[in-house]
C-alpha cells in the first residue's frame, strides 16, 4: 500500500486538502461514532426512580450513569430537589457543585 494512506500520510502529501476539508473529515468521522439512546424497559424506569426518591427522602448519596451520543458519564451525589414539571433532578455533589439531570437522560442508577 502507499505511503499516503499510512498514519497522517494522507493529509501531508495532499496539496489539494484544505483545513477546511480536513476538519470537515475529521468531523464526519466522530459523528460516526456517535451512538444511540438505549431503550429502558418499564422496570428499568421504576428502579431508576425508586433510587432517586430513596435518595431525595434519606438525603444518601446515589449514582446515576448520564447517557451521552460519544461517552456516558457516571456522577455520584445526593438528590435534593425533583422538578415533576420539567421532569429533573438536582443532584448536590459538594459545596456549590450540583447538576440538574433530566430523567429522560438517565439510563442508570443505584
Amino acid at each position: 500500500m502507499s505511503k499516503k494512506l499510512e498514519e497522517n500520510g494522507l493529509w501531508e502529501s495532499s496539496r489539494i486538502i484544505i483545513p477546511e476539508h480536513k476538519e470537515a473529515y475529521l468531523k464526519l468521522m466522530r459523528d460516526r461514532q456517535r451512538r444511540g439512546k438505549p431503550e429502558l424497559d418499564d422496570q428499568e424506569v421504576q428502579l431508576i426512580e425508586q433510587a432517586l426518591i430513596e435518595s431525595y427522602n434519606s438525603r444518601k448519596p446515589v449514582s446515576v450513569t448520564v447517557f451521552s451520543p460519544f461517552d456516558d458519564t457516571v456522577m455520584t451525589g445526593v438528590v435534593t430537589s425533583i422538578n415533576t414539571a420539567r421532569r429533573e433532578v438536582k443532584l448536590f455533589r459538594g459545596e456549590d457543585d450540583f447538576s440538574w439531570i433530566k430523567l429522560e437522560d438517565i439510563i442508570s442508577a443505584g
